[in-house]
């Protein structure tokens, strides 16, 4: 097993390039991972998940209101159930608040029988309507005006984060190479081997049979394949975290009723003890363009105002912009060439995280119908991750973790409690930080109101001292 970040790429043909290191290509790797396959997993980036995956709202999807008969509904409904249990067995923090789709006006009211009948034809069913007495007792702090809601429960808030690195650390330990900053630029066949050649910024690497899980590029790297299955439009999506102190004000995920565009501006809880308000919908040209925008904000504050006007006198503690992959196709468009060993995962979503785990087997079975030989499955080693949530007892409230190891009990980053023992192991982990924003990801340091102000010297000190690859 190897993490690279620089220097040529192995001369010897891989079983299987996937490129794209967010969710989903980690997802597929880990995957791949489990069979006797040579397998690679190409990532732009200096870090896993550092597109798309690190700006999405963390929530763990029943799939409710997929639409019924489509691929996605299925993934996301498999995927529910998938990770579920991987978050278990795994330690990743996952709170079971249940979701309120609030209806505001009588148009949206009268679409949730709808909505309730959509998932009962999904399979989940365990959904109600509330008038506005029931839904008030539900939620006091909502703002006024709401006529009603569907209850859904086992919507649930996840750690994103630590979801997607204990698929690539599986995936690691079990033998797959992770070669970072390592962008494909173009793609050939490689005729004496009957597959793929990959030119890449380190150099070109060759594949029998190729993924391409490249979230926002995947159209691109389709198109140099010869295809024109999807087309992918940056939708760009604003959020805004709002400080500890705000998590009082709401229980439940609060969702709108969803558009065309998407399940629209909800206010939800995270497992770090925020409030995430969020996110917006705009499409744009540029596949770079995550900066936030002054109108994005500014509707944000006025959808929050509405539905938890409280929310608003509490203090941000960051704002962020992610682009989803979105395309002209209303379900995932994921596609197999069989005479090209080639496999386009396109046009995943918001419900990515949720489904990635089914999406890998999916894959894996396309894969595997077309040819591959996948050999004899095993169980890979479990990867315990180290708890980040707030619902659960972090490090520095363990009392035997700190008699064993007083770094446990020293903190550096006083906002969100980490201690110096939290960050050495991210340093020493088998996928580590190449950046302060992969720490952050990995330990919460530099996340909390003070955005690093006070720990920002300490942390970087000791992350200065941390091998890069």
């Amino acid at each position: 097993m190897t993490v690279t970040s620089r220097g040529p790429l192995p001369p010897a043909a891989y079983d299987v390039a996937v490129v794209g290191a967010g969710v989903v290509g980690a997802a597929v790797a880990r995957e791949l991972a489990r069979h006797p396959l040579r397998t690679a997993l190409l990532e732009a980036s200096d870090d896993v998940g550092a597109a798309t995956s690190k700006a999405n709202t963390a929530i763990l999807h029943t799939g409710f209101d997929a639409e019924p008969g489509t691929l996605e509904a299925r993934l996301v409904r498999e995927g529910y159930g998938l990770l579920s249990r991987y978050a278990a067995d795994a330690g990743i923090p996952v709170e079971r608040t249940g979701a309120l789709l609030v209806a505001w006006d009588d148009e949206q009211l009268a679409a949730l029988p709808a909505l309730a009948a959509k998932a009962d034809r999904n399979g989940h069913r365990g959904t109600r309507l509330l008038g506005p007495d029931d839904l008030r007792a539900r939620e006091p702090h909502l703002g006024p005006g709401a006529l009603g809601a569907l209850d859904v429960p086992g919507e649930s808030v996840i750690d994103p984060w630590s979801t997607l690195l204990a698929y690539a650390v599986q995936a690691v330990r079990a033998g797959v190479d992770l070669h970072l900053c390592c962008r494909v630029r173009d793609v050939a066949p490689d005729a004496p081997g009957g597959g793929h050649l990959l030119r890449t910024s380190r150099g070109p690497l060759r594949a029998r049979w190729l993924v391409n899980a490249a979230g926002l590029y995947a159209d691109e790297l389709d198109r140099r394949l010869g295809h024109a299955d999807f087309t992918v439009t940056p939708r760009r999506g604003e959020l805004v975290v709002f400080d500890k102190l705000a998590r009082g004000l709401v229980r439940h995920i609060l969702l709108p009723v969803p558009t065309a565009l998407g399940k629209g501006v909800l206010v939800a809880p995270t497992v770090f003890g925020n409030v995430l308000l969020g996110p917006t919908a705009e499409d744009l040209p540029d596949k770079a363009a995550t900066a936030t925008s002054a109108a994005g904000l500014a509707r944000l504050r006025r959808e929050g105002a509405r539905i938890l006007p409280a929310l608003l006198d509490e203090e941000v503690t960051a704002v962020y912009a992610g682009l989803r992959a979105a395309t002209e196709h209303a379900d995932y468009a994921i596609r197999c060439h069989p005479a090209q060993r080639y496999v386009a995962v396109g046009g995943i979503r918001s419900t990515g995280l949720t489904a990635s785990l089914a999406i890998a087997r999916h894959v894996a079975g396309l894969l595997a119908d077309a040819g591959l030989g996948l050999g004899e499955p095993r169980e890979l080693e479990p990867v315990p991750m180290p708890n980040l949530g707030e619902a659960f007892p972090r490090p520095y409230q363990r009392a035997e973790m700190i008699a064993a190891d007083p770094a446990y009990g020293t903190l550096v980053c006083f906002c969100e409690r980490v201690s110096r023992g939290e960050i050495r192991d991210a340093l020493a982990g088998p996928v580590p930080p190449l950046s302060l924003s992969g720490l952050r990801r990995r330990t919460r340091a530099l996340g909390g109101r003070c955005q690093g102000y006070h720990c920002g010297a300490a942390v970087r000190a000791q992350f200065a001292r941390g091998v890069p690859l």
